[in-house]
């Protein structure tokens, strides 16, 4: 596995544009070599809010797989009412996404500081029909990853891999070679009571058994970083493919929601039923749809989720993943529920 970074930047480096050519012909085995060699793997950019505000006693959060983030002032205006994003999926300097910093626009729209991490450096333009779209464009820089967008300040940021990263390097997804593996960004708010907030994304070509190690190691980090007496708010895309949006029993298809489970963590409080995709306008994907996208909270208390359709103004979609959505009371710590074997 790969370690817990904690190294900070105010700008993340660009890639060598030299070096991230000669990767996309390497080898399958010469993952690693490569990602060693690109510091923005390495470091976690960190912008503090523009105005230090102090946390109240309601926080709002959203939790959004953004896919790319390339529409800027609809996704501003989809989340003006939240207090933190848990964002997935943001690009820095891609062709797809208008080769900008798609997170600093956005956090500079909300009045929002950030924390951002790299899950993958792009050895190309993207999927296959990003790769058809762009086709005579350059990423300017080719970064993709996760963030912690906030209206107060964000403290300790650190990236937590949640593999070891290759898997897309050797091809998995056709085309869409890329460096770096899955992970999730976590920091915490600047409370009486700690509250440590992360934003995780899972593997998507992947399997149920495949999603629980990774909910393995996320609790592993989490136990390793947060202390015991701290709430946890945790959100982000799942993957969780076979759910269809039922918040009764998912860990009996899921593994992923029984290790959360014994590691203290609640979604019912905090996570409206149904699904969380809808479609493209290119008219992918189809449904039936799942429920990828989840909320999770530990010795904190939540109410009032809810999932909001990811469209603009004119009822166009701007993600092929919606917003969940809940208030967290700052400050309350809710007691665990600890699961017990029934007797025989």
């Amino acid at each position: 596995m790969r370690e817990i970074i904690t190294r900070r930047a105010g700008v993340l480096p660009a890639p060598d544009p030299i070096l991230l050519a000669d990767a996309a012909l390497a080898p399958d085995d010469a993952h690693d070599r490569f990602a060693a060699e690109v510091p923005a793997l390495n470091a976690v950019e960190h912008r503090p809010a523009p105005v230090d505000r102090p946390v109240g006693p309601r926080l709002r959060v959203a939790a959004w797989n953004a896919e790319r983030l390339k529409y800027h002032a609809p996704s501003a205006a989809l989340l003006r009412g939240a207090d933190v994003v848990l964002l997935t999926e943001a690009d820095i300097g891609m062709a797809r996404s208008g080769n900008r910093h798609t997170v600093r626009d956005l956090a500079e729209a909300l009045g929002m500081g950030w924390v951002y991490g790299v899950e993958f450096v792009e050895l190309g333009l993207g999927d296959s029909r990003e790769c058809l779209w762009h086709a005579d464009e350059d990423n300017r820089v080719g970064l993709h990853g996760n963030a912690i967008l906030s209206r107060h300040k964000l403290l300790d940021p650190v990236v937590i891999p949640l593999d070891a990263g290759g898997t897309w390097f050797a091809g998995r997804s056709g085309n869409q070679r890329r460096l770096g593996g899955r992970m999730a960004m976590a920091a915490r708010l600047d409370t009486p009571r700690p509250l440590w907030l992360v934003a995780a994304h899972l593997e998507s070509h992947s399997d149920a058994a495949d999603r629980g190690r990774q909910g393995e190691r996320l609790v592993a980090a989490i136990e390793r970083l947060i202390p015991a007496d701290a709430g946890v708010v945790l959100g982000g895309d799942f993957n969780t493919t076979e759910i269809a949006g039922s918040l009764d029993n998912p860990e009996a298809v899921e593994p992923l929601f029984a290790v959360l489970r014994d590691a203290g963590f609640d979604w019912h409080r905090c996570n409206a039923p149904g699904p969380t995709q809808r479609t493209r306008p290119d008219g992918t994907p189809v449904a039936p749809f799942a429920k990828l996208d989840w909320l999770f909270t530990r010795d904190a208390e939540a109410e009032a989720p809810e999932t909001i359709p990811a469209v603009d103004a004119a009822g166009a979609a701007i993600s092929d993943h919606e917003v969940v959505a809940a208030t967290v009371v700052t400050g309350v710590m809710v007691e665990r529920t600890v699961a017990v074997e029934a007797e025989a």
